[in-house]
Parts: C-alpha cells; sequence; structure tokens
C-alpha cells in the first residue's frame, strides 16, 4: 500500500481481512519456522484476538512465544519482561498487537533483546539503543497513536513518569492495517484514539519542525480524521470509515517521525503521569485548552490546517472546529472529571519536566516558564469554561 505519495516509514500492507497474510508476511521475514514473540494488549485476549493472530503465525509453521500483559500505559518491567520470554523463545521476530501501549512496549522489547543493560539506561535517548536484531511487526487495533510508523516508544517508569525512546532500531519493518481487528473498540474509545490522530496531524504540521515531507502526511490525514471520525464512532462496522482512520492514524504517526509533536502533548504526558487520563483523551483537552493560544506563534500554518478541516483559510477556525468535532463525537471535555482535585502548579511542574522538554521547545510559539502555571490553569478549567 502506498499511503498516499508518502515514501518513507515501513512497507504497509492495509484492507479488511489482511491479517490473513500475516504468517507468510513474519515468515518471510523471519524464516521458515523460526521462533516469533507476540507482545499484546492484554484486553484483546477477551475478544479472541490474541488466539487468533498466534494461529495465523501457527499456520504458516512459526513458533509463538506470547506475552499479552500489557494494559494501560505501558511500564518498563513489562518491557524487561517480554525481553526475557523473547530470549528464552530465541526470537528472530517480534509481532505488536493492540493500541499504541502495546505497540510500544513490543518495539522497545525487541531493541531490548541484543543488550543486557537496563530500559532505564536508554531513556531520553541517553544512551543510543542497540542495532536492530529481529524484525518488527507492527498490528495496531485501534486508530490512534500511529506508533507503527514511528521510531518512538514512550514507556512509564515504576512511578508513572513517562519517558521516550527513539531511534531506528524501533522502527517497524512491516506495518499491517486491518480495520476488521478495530471494529470491537467501544465508541468512546474509537473517539479518543481518533482525536489523538488529529492532535498529532495538526501538532506536526504546525510546529517548528514542520516540513514539506512531513506536510504530505499530517494534512492528508487531518482530512481523513474530519471526514471519517464520525462515522467510525456512529457506526462501528462501517470498515470503509475504520479503514481510513488507519489509515489517518499511520499518516498522523509518519508526520509526528517526522516533525514530532507540540504543545498539546507536553501537557498531555505531564496529565496523564499525574493522572490515570487515556492519552488521547489528554491531548484533546490540551489542545481544546490552548489552541487558541498557540495559533498565534504561526498563524500561517494553522489558516492551512483550518482548510484541511473543511474551515476556509482561517486559522481562528481550527480551535472551534477541534472543540465541535469533539463534541458531535461524544467526548465530554472535563477536566475536573478527568483529574479529580488535580493542584496547576503540579501540572506545571511536571509539563517543565526534561522528559517533557522537547515538546514543549517543538513549539512553534515560545513556550516560556512563566507561561507554564497559565497553560496548566486552562487545561485544568475545561469543561468548567464551557459548561
Amino acid at each position: 500500500m502506498s499511503l498516499h505519495g508518502v515514501s518513507y516509514g515501513p512497507r504497509t500492507i492495509s484492507g479488511a481481512g489482511s491479517l490473513a497474510s500475516l504468517g507468510k508476511e513474519v515468515a518471510a521475514l523471519s524464516g521458515d519456522g523460526a521462533s516469533v514473540l507476540l507482545v499484546a494488549d492484554s484486553g484483546l485476549k477477551a475478544f479472541g484476538i490474541v488466539e487468533r493472530v498466534a494461529e495465523e503465525l501457527l499456520r504458516s509453521r512459526l513458533l509463538v512465544a506470547t506475552y499479552a500483559d500489557i494494559a494501560g500505559e505501558p511500564k518498563e518491567a513489562q518491557v524487561e519482561a517480554a525481553r526475557t520470554l523473547g530470549r528464552l523463545a530465541e526470537t528472530k521476530a517480534v509481532v505488536c498487537l493492540g493500541g499504541g501501549s502495546a505497540l510500544d512496549a513490543g518495539k522497545l522489547a525487541a531493541a531490548m533483546l541484543s543488550t543486557d543493560a537496563p530500559v532505564s539506561a536508554f531513556r531520553l535517548a541517553a544512551e543510543p539503543l542497540p542495532e536492530k536484531s529481529v524484525s518488527i511487526i507492527c498490528v495496531p487495533t485501534t486508530a490512534g497513536t500511529g506508533s507503527e510508523m514511528t521510531g518512538i516508544s514512550v514507556i512509564s517508569d515504576a512511578s508513572k513518569t513517562k519517558f521516550w525512546f527513539w531511534g531506528a532500531p524501533l522502527e517497524a519493518d512491516l506495518a499491517l492495517l486491518d480495520p476488521e481487528l478495530t471494529v470491537g473498540l467501544p465508541a468512546r474509545f474509537t473517539a479518543m484514539t481518533g482525536m489523538d490522530a488529529l492532535v498529532h496531524a495538526i501538532e506536526a504540521a504546525t510546529n517548528r519542525h514542520a516540513a514539506p515531507e512531513s506536510d504530505v502526511a499530517a494534512y492528508r490525514a487531518i482530512r481523513l480524521v474530519m471526514e471519517n471520525l464520525p462515522t467510525a464512532v456512529r457506526e462501528p462496522e462501517d470498515l470503509e470509515a475504520r479503514g481510513k482512520m488507519l489509515e489517518a492514524a499511520a499518516l498522523g504517526g509518519l508526520a509526528i517521525h517526522k516533525a514530532g509533536t507540540a504543545l498539546a502533548h507536553n501537557i498531555g504526558h505531564a496529565l496523564g503521569s499525574l493522572a490515570p487520563v487515556p492519552h488521547g483523551y489528554a491531548v484533546t483537552l490540551a489542545m481544546a485548552a490552548t489552541a487558541v493560544w498557540v495559533v498565534e506563534g504561526n498563524r500561517e500554518a494553522f489558516a492551512r490546517v483550518a482548510e484541511a478541516m473543511g474551515e476556509g483559510v482561517d486559522a481562528d477556525a481550527v480551535p472551534r472546529a477541534f472543540r465541535r468535532l469533539a463534541s458531535d463525537i461524544g467526548l465530554d471535555l472535563d477536566a475536573s472529571a478527568a483529574a479529580p482535585g488535580l493542584d496547576a502548579a503540579a501540572l506545571a511542574a511536571a509539563m517543565a519536566a526534561p522528559e517533557n522538554a522537547v515538546m514543549r521547545k517543538s513549539t512553534k510559539r515560545v513556550v516560556a516558564d512563566e507561561d507554564l502555571l497559565p497553560l496548566a490553569e486552562m487545561t485544568l478549567a475545561v469543561g468548567r469554561r464551557t459548561a
């Protein structure tokens, strides 16, 4: 599959029923009879998806070791456990199955197979990741993070602080996008993950690292989300809308792989480290709260974003269109309910932390130290102002 003119990123196979090709593809990458580590979201077990994927691999005479304990935000301890299992199984390929959490954990576990160093040694690229020793295959079951397209993993330590890991060894060799695997996702999670894809695309198109190469993916992703997310939420069996959302998420992932994210992710990661707020919802709250402020730093690019959103060439339309889409798909933006009792000063301090510095610096409008507390207050006020 060609993602509409985008020539970078992993080889991609897409379409309803494409999961049937997984075993053959993995065998071609790893060798006949090879051992494969399957790293999966624990929530998929109840739907039979983990078993179904394992059967596809076994059908191609591959040996399968399964680690399906990823729930919520992925932890360094889970990556260590998956690495241990992969080494015992003498893994030649890692198949990552699930949402962004499982994909991030699986990719990093694959990178860790060739080193004895602890996962923590590679936080924020403090040390370069070891060279890739196995093939990585990503099979997303949500349309949000686009992790299947990036050389990035976001993993939490024991204290729930989120750390970025990045480098070429985290890039997948193959992404398999089968919309049938996303059909069972509840409407609220379809909505939150879809908004995450939109935030990725908007930030990649408007931050200080935006460039023509990333714009190709970012603007296409924006159009796809606006056109297909409402249908995917309201008509979950619509495979065309589901497939277009998988494409949007992949394109958003490619865009941030090239250009990175910005303030909404700075705030979203800080918020997620302080309260159990799902990532897609956290960045949606953050962008809804701060879009008017951020637009002033790059009105030209935001005008183009507005056009891609179907709002005409009007930078000031972006915040309104963003909130309207969230409302249309049933996301009640209420920060006080999501993070009850959270203090704005604590959120501002987390926004200033080193692990969130890259996203802050990428924002086209300069985010000074004195801006952090007001921005945190704006985020925590979402819902109170619009009730």
